[in-house]
């Protein structure tokens, strides 16, 4: 695991995290429309090269939009998970270790992904350039494997804010002494953040 990020790093990430989960939802919206109009009623596309180049562009769209915190999203899980060990435990969902998890399997392989694109395109030829299908091909090739992973992000990727928006308000709190609880009643709710 990595060391969480210093604080004004992070909340540019969390801020550019946002960003991404903003896009992609727009991107996915556009992209269920688009093929609800498209489609036959069993979901057979009315004409599949056009199908084909829009779902292109929807996966190029949501790497594009996921690049912007590709680079420090290992930072992002890693200062949410410390966080969360943080917090105190009726403050923590159940789900939210769960879709950590999702956030780092997601993570790996979208790292592997974009490795084995980077060794590819060493092996190109000179004239594969942006535009042409040498390189356009493996490209979004890559980028339709990844879509599944970038889903998982957009769909799992606010836990991190939830955490961190946990993890501030339970920093904000006094620490005072616990609250009497009558007899009975959950102990848990009187322990302060720590």
């Amino acid at each position: 695991m990595t060391n969480p990020a210093p604080r004004a790093t992070h909340d540019l990430l969390l801020r550019q995290l946002a960003l991404f989960l903003r896009e992609a939802e727009e991107i996915l919206a556009a992209w269920d429309a688009y093929s609800d109009e498209h489609t036959d009623p069993d979901g057979w596309p009315h004409d599949e090269r056009a199908y084909g180049y829009r779902q292109s562009r929807r996966d190029a769209d949501t790497w594009r939009s996921f690049n912007r915190i590709r680079t420090g999203a290992k930072d992002l899980v890693a200062t949410a998970e410390a966080q969360l060990q943080k917090l105190p435990e009726r403050s923590v969902h159940p789900r939210w270790a769960w879709q950590i998890s999702c956030l780092h399997i997601a993570l790996d392989r979208l790292s592997t992904l974009q490795s084995e694109w980077l060794d590819l395109r060493t092996t190109l030829p000179v004239s594969a350039r942006p535009g042409s299908e040498e390189y356009d091909g493996p490209l979004a090739e890559r980028n339709a494997e990844a879509w599944h992973y970038l889903d998982e992000w957009s769909l799992h990727g606010h836990v991190v804010l939830d955490i961190h928006t946990a993890f501030r308000r339970c920093q904000s709190r006094p620490a005072t002494a616990p609250v009497p609880l009558l007899p009975g009643r959950n102990a848990n709710l009187a322990k302060p953040c720590r």
